[in-house]
């Protein structure tokens, strides 16, 4: 029963991407725009299986989930670490929060010429750009879901005589594992779009680079395929972590529609 309803969610899913493909099709059929601005869904899998083939698509989609991970584990691993401290410490929470709030709403595109300035067009200035983008997700996920754990659970473990160590493991962080899950994807997710901003910057490969280039020489199906590539990645990634948290968070009772 369990399978045949996940057999009919990915059905219900499929729908609409298979709607909007057909129709894509028709379009280009029937000519209504011209191809160098929409070339047909057919076209666009040929330029795929081109890339493919010539070893250059593998490449460069290699590359850029390398410089995502190396970003999104920096960036993410820190963000999880000044969370519990600012969840956990209130004078921590004053003195490191404001400052933190305020450099989150600098957009990516104004502090990336100062990372070109300061670190150069190398490795280590695009994967710091992406370690920005992830840590704030996580970071402010992890501090909310510290703080919106329920006051009379802490009474209970008072009364049961938890140690702060026992405290945190048994309690605080179980109750604040569905937000720190929730920081984790869209961490995840704004890695990606900090990619295509950090391989904007000066890169000689990756699928913004790829993307970059193609639109230069004006091929659009080229261009597509690097927005299918990271849309397909891009949902991979947050499909796994939703299968985590299926698993991790069992023990909720919640409406599911």
């Amino acid at each position: 029963m369990k399978t045949q309803k996940s057999y009919v969610k990915y059905v219900y899913g499929s729908l609409l991407p298979l709607l909007i493909v057909v129709v894509w099709q028709l379009i280009g059929e029937l000519h209504l725009l011209p191809p160098q601005l929409l070339p047909t869904p057919l076209k666009i899998g040929r330029s795929f299986i081109d890339l493919l083939s010539s070893g250059v698509l593998l490449s460069n989609i290699g590359i850029s989930i390398y410089r995502a991970l190396i970003g999104f584990l920096i960036g993410g691993g820190l963000g999880i670490v000044f969370g519990l401290l600012v969840g956990f410490y209130k004078k921590t929470e004053w003195t490191l929060d404001p400052t933190l709030q305020m450099i989150r709403t600098v957009p990516h595109l104004a502090i990336m010429p100062l990372f070109i300035l300061w670190f150069g067009f190398g490795e280590f200035s695009k994967v710091l750009l992406i370690a920005m983008g992830a840590f704030f997700p996580i970071y402010l996920n992890t501090y909310m879901g510290i703080r919106s754990v329920d006051s009379k659970l802490f009474e209970v473990s008072r009364i049961l005589e938890f140690s702060r160590f026992k405290q945190i493991t048994r309690l605080i962080l179980p109750a604040a594992m569905p937000n720190l899950l929730l920081g984790i994807r869209l961490s995840l997710g704004t890695a990606w779009l900090s990619l295509i901003v950090a391989e904007l910057m000066g890169a000689n490969a990756g699928v913004g680079y790829m993307i970059s280039d193609a639109r230069q020489f004006a091929q659009t199906e080229v261009v597509f395929v690097g927005i299918v590539i990271f849309a397909g990645v891009g949902k991979l990634t947050d499909s796994l972590v939703r299968k985590l948290e299926t698993r991790l968070l069992r023990w909720r009772d919640n409406y599911n529609g």
